[in-house]
């Protein structure tokens, strides 16, 4: 085997996704990423004339990961005063596990910090490991829950509520 290449089975990345910021326009490609990150596991997937609307409220924002053209994920949050709220983060299957979760997040929690915002906060679903896992890697520590916050096929899931506050961080 080469020294230059990566062990079967594994994803070569040369150079990590490039940072989009979102604007209504992809609103389209937004659904099929939502939908490919969280269907069949909640009811309902975000349309494309929600991710627009969305994106044309004030103080929401976000980044679109992309590699060679290829969509990988996506992170949209809502800014007010010095707070910010991931309202969602999704990466699908393919690209989950690869680090794309943790540069959007990246991304995002930077614009948040040179906005002068001093916490973020978030809901995560109780029965998410690598999400949890992924929120905690990156400072995030517990605040809360929301009892049956998530629908998934005629169950409740309860929210996790975590905060990080990024002066400083």
């Amino acid at each position: 085997m080469s020294a230059d290449r990566p062990p079967p089975g594994v994803i070569a990345r040369a150079t990590p996704p490039a940072m989009i910021a979102l604007a209504p326009v992809h609103g389209g490609v937004l659904a099929t990423l939502h939908a490919a990150a969280f269907t069949p596991r909640d009811e309902r997937p975000w349309t494309a004339e929600e991710f627009v609307a969305l994106l044309g409220l004030p103080g929401v924002f976000g980044f679109l990961a992309v590699d060679h053209d290829a969509p990988q994920g996506f992170v949209i949050l809502r800014a007010v005063a010095d707070e910010a709220e991931v309202l969602t983060l999704a990466v699908p299957p393919p690209h989950a596990g690869c680090g794309v979760g943790r540069r959007l997040m990246g991304a995002a929690l930077a614009v948040v910090e040179a906005r002068g915002g001093i916490r973020v906060h978030l809901e995560v679903a109780e029965d998410n490991p690598s999400a949890r896992a992924l929120y905690a890697r990156l400072g995030f520590t517990p605040k809360g829950r929301r009892r049956g916050y998530y629908r998934r096929g005629g169950r409740l899931v309860d929210a996790i509520v975590l905060g990080l506050e990024v002066q400083g961080a």
